[in-house]
């Protein structure tokens, strides 16, 4: 049997000139790095990419989560925001939603809204949902 694997892909981004958030990408590189150790051990390989296109204005923190992108072929996630993933975010703490957001494609695809489902709530990201 082949590992799930799961795709992290991170837009580029510009920020308005009114919001601003600490996005380091070596912190994100090493949190995708010790998740990718955890995951494994689960047989589900986890891969992340920083994509220079599309280039999207990140005007609050919605945005940012419409830059965080998850793909999974098994579970038929082609390419959904983190905010679709995850809802509403608990606290705007990044990292802690990418962690969320993987965790509930790893271990509960089953509970993720189809892209286009009437069901989804718009946590306001741009994403089109």
């Amino acid at each position: 049997m082949s590992a799930k694997e799961i795709v992290i892909a991170f837009y580029g981004w510009r920020f308005s000139k009114d919001w601003r958030y600490d996005v380091d990408r070596s912190v994100v590189d090493g949190l995708c790095r010790d998740l990718a150790a955890q995951y494994g051990a689960f047989e589900i390989r986890l891969v992340w990419r920083w994509e220079d296109e599309p280039v999207l204005e990140v005007a609050g923190y919605g945005d940012l989560l419409n830059i965080v992108r998850l793909r999974s072929a098994d579970d038929g996630v082609g390419n959904l925001c983190l905010g679709h993933v995850i809802g509403a975010s608990r606290g705007c703490d990044l990292l802690e939603d990418i962690k969320r957001g993987i965790s509930r494609l790893a271990f509960a695809p089953e509970t993720i809204e189809p892209e286009g489902s009437s069901k989804v709530v718009c946590h306001n990201c741009g994403c089109g949902c």
